[in-house]
């Protein structure tokens, strides 16, 4: 029985040191690619590659926002339509055409529910993106035709394919903490893990910078 015990009690104190155990680099993040160029140098940006197609991406949506909702102030949030390949392209057209329109920060998440939800929106599909942006949005046809074709989208996708490349994820949702680190969903061990990873490499860029 005190053996018993001694083993339960050795076996807590393990499990107990795993969960306060600091996020390892190579494991739960990593260094990206290249280097990627932040909009705020003076500040901590954490950018998220995401795709509207992605379950992950929309279940990692809720816990996200509240995340962000208490970043302190010298950290600031963004997002990135991932763009691996033209398959994708549709909705990232999809997220920089309402952005140009002003309509983002209404429509963002009843597009992920539209997919994953209702199931009323194929994200491969264009036409039907821009055809629900215009119901959705309450806009004129012209003006949203025209802001998927518009040349800061072009430009913006241009970007944004250049970013995926740069950041070397190899999937989504994925967080990219100063240009310079990665973490995810699946590098982590699941959303809260992600976040929890970001908060470790955020307090260590932190002092990094502290120290320039």
């Amino acid at each position: 029985m005190k053996k018993m015990l001694l083993s339960l009690m050795l076996l807590a104190g393990l499990t107990s040191t795993a969960a306060l155990a600091d996020p390892q680099a190579g494991q739960q993040f990593d260094q990206v690619t290249q280097q990627i160029a932040t909009d705020q140098p003076a500040k901590i940006e954490v950018m998220e590659i995401f795709w509207y197609g992605c379950p992950h991406c929309y279940h990692m949506e809720q816990p996200l926002d509240a995340w962000v909702k208490k970043l302190p102030a010298d950290v600031y949030f963004k997002r990135v339509p991932a763009l691996p390949n033209a398959g994708w392209a549709p909705m990232a057209k999809t997220f920089y055409a309402m952005l140009e329109l002003g309509v983002l920060d209404k429509l963002h998440g009843q597009l992920f529910d539209a997919i994953h939800k209702s199931k009323t929106l194929n994200p491969a599909d264009e036409a039907a993106a821009m055809d629900w942006v215009i119901k959705q949005g309450g806009l004129d046809k012209v003006k949203v035709e025209k802001a998927f074709k518009s040349f800061a989208t072009t430009m913006q996708l241009n970007k944004a394919m250049q970013v995926f490349k740069a950041s070397g994820a190899t999937g989504v949702p994925s967080l990219i903490i100063d240009g310079k680190y990665i973490t995810g969903s699946s590098m982590a061990g699941g959303n809260d893990a992600a976040l929890q990873t970001a908060d470790f490499i955020i307090n260590n860029v932190r002092k990094d910078k502290a120290k320039k």
